[in-house]
């Protein structure tokens, strides 16, 4: 038996086990699944032959080597900032290694010698990233084969309530990690290029320099920049693009009502917050407005912010009852985006029997046989439960297929890489369509100006 090991069980895992389970009778798989908690595993209790679930404090520098050296390739669902120890570990004990997260600085300088050992050390395969550069690769790869220029590349993804689901004025509800979505676009302006011309917008403003898209079946959206799409042009292989540029989708009007938690300073986390557990919603906000000896927070909150009060984003505000007198924050020296985050999750947490919705649409221009075209990709999935979700399976997913085919060494590149070769993304896009993930694509009139980019 081929030995997995897992480390973290979180909500983006539950696809990725179940993945795994299923197909460890065929592929001789024997899973050790190690997480803080593992009363949730019972769940999986019909394949228990196949795993074991083992309480596991990521801490104990001991027990996460021993459980490193019995396996033959490991995957981290940790919190991002762990995986540089995991990957230290994998590199010594010479284990394969897959993750879902951005390549940090400090496991890209580990390339050479993971490429020296011979190992795979696959990161970025889960959705953005993951399936945003597999799906996109895959395209621009087929075009510059038939013989076109990239001219434009631009890709949106969005986490959010399927439809059916969709219940709240914000039409939102947190389907991954709530701390992330608190503190999005945070840490340096946003960066594209647009027709030839870069363009920065400061964490201050991102939230009102929004694109608007339209998805076949599902209605209008909105976005807006992601950190760095600049990066991204030489990963591509497209560093004579004329546009390129990556977002994060919203429904339209979410944008704008967070922006003003932006210009009040709630999300925050650069400072504490003292005798937080005691404060009250509405103490909490009212330590952001200015005083005045007789007006209420509500009517300071709509001055401070110039919303009338018959505007629709005053009701969604009022939907998270930020002004109760009697809810308490109960975080002890929290942050502002900390005290933030747990109001949201009053209102925004999934229910037992929500469904959440991953959307991704991806705008390809370029030129051929002296002919500007453009395709547009979109892919929608819809979760099954609050546990069974859209977002766990379009992350799952592709960090099972991917270490089945590692363990099959039908992935063999060495080294600390991403999936944008055919190599990885030609197999994992078509075991993916099996799990009815897919794109539909259709060509459009070429547009330069696609999106609103002011």
């Amino acid at each position: 038996m081929r030995q997995v090991l897992i480390f973290g069980a979180g909500k983006s895992a539950s696809h990725l086990i179940r993945f795994l389970l299923k197909e460890a009778p065929k592929q001789e798989l024997q899973l050790t699944i190690a997480d803080l908690q593992v009363s949730h595993l019972q769940k999986f209790s019909e394949f228990s032959r196949y795993f074991k679930a083992i309480p596991f404090d990521v801490t104990d520098i001991e027990e996460r080597q021993n459980l490193i050296k019995q396996a033959d390739l490991v995957i981290s669902m940790l919190p991002a900032a762990l995986h540089i120890d995991v990957a230290t570990e994998c590199l010594a004990f010479k284990k394969h290694l897959v993750t879902a997260s951005y390549v940090s600085p400090k496991l890209k300088a580990m390339h050479n010698e993971v490429a020296a050992q011979g190992l795979v050390f696959l990161n970025e395969i889960g959705c953005d990233p993951g399936i945003d550069h597999m799906s996109a690769m895959q395209t621009i790869d087929r075009i510059k084969s038939q013989g076109g220029k990239m001219i434009l590349f631009e890709s949106f993804t969005g986490g959010l309530i399927a439809p059916e689901s969709d219940n709240n004025l914000w039409n939102y509800k947190f389907t991954w990690n709530p701390r992330n979505v608190v503190l999005a676009g945070q840490g340096g302006a946003a960066k594209f290029i647009q027709e030839g011309s870069y363009k920065y917008i400061p964490y201050q403003h991102l939230f009102r320099r929004t694109e608007f898209l339209n998805i076949d079946g599902y209605g209008k959206f909105e976005a807006y920049a992601n950190r760095d799409s600049l990066s991204y042009r030489e990963v591509y292989g497209l560093t004579d693009v004329k546009t390129m540029y990556r977002g994060t989708i919203r429904k339209v009007g979410f944008s704008r009502a967070w922006h003003v938690f932006v210009q009040l300073g709630m999300t925050d986390d650069s400072y504490q917050i003292e005798h937080s557990e005691n404060l009250s919603y509405r103490e909490f906000v009212n330590l952001f407005l200015p005083y005045h000896p007789s007006d209420s927070v509500e009517l300071k909150f709509r001055h401070a912010l110039k919303i009338d009060q018959d505007d629709i984003i005053w009701d969604k505000y009022l939907s998270l009852d930020i002004f109760s007198k009697t809810k308490k924050i109960g975080l002890k020296n929290a942050s502002p985006a900390q005290a933030l985050q747990k109001i949201l999750m009053d209102n925004w947490t999934l229910a037992p029997e929500d469904k959440d919705m991953i959307v991704m649409c991806h705008k390809f221009g370029y030129e051929l046989d002296g002919q500007e075209k453009q395709i547009d990709a979109t892919m929608v999935v819809i979760g099954e439960d609050n546990t069974f979700t859209a977002m766990s399976k379009t992350v799952g997913l592709p960090v099972g297929i991917a270490a089945l085919a590692i363990l099959n060494s039908e992935i063999c590149t060495p080294g600390v890489v991403i999936p944008v070769k055919s190599e990885v993304y030609n197999p994992v896009m078509t075991a993916l369509e099996n799990e009815m993930i897919s794109f539909n694509e259709k060509e459009v009139p070429y547009t330069s100006y696609n999106t609103l980019h002011l």
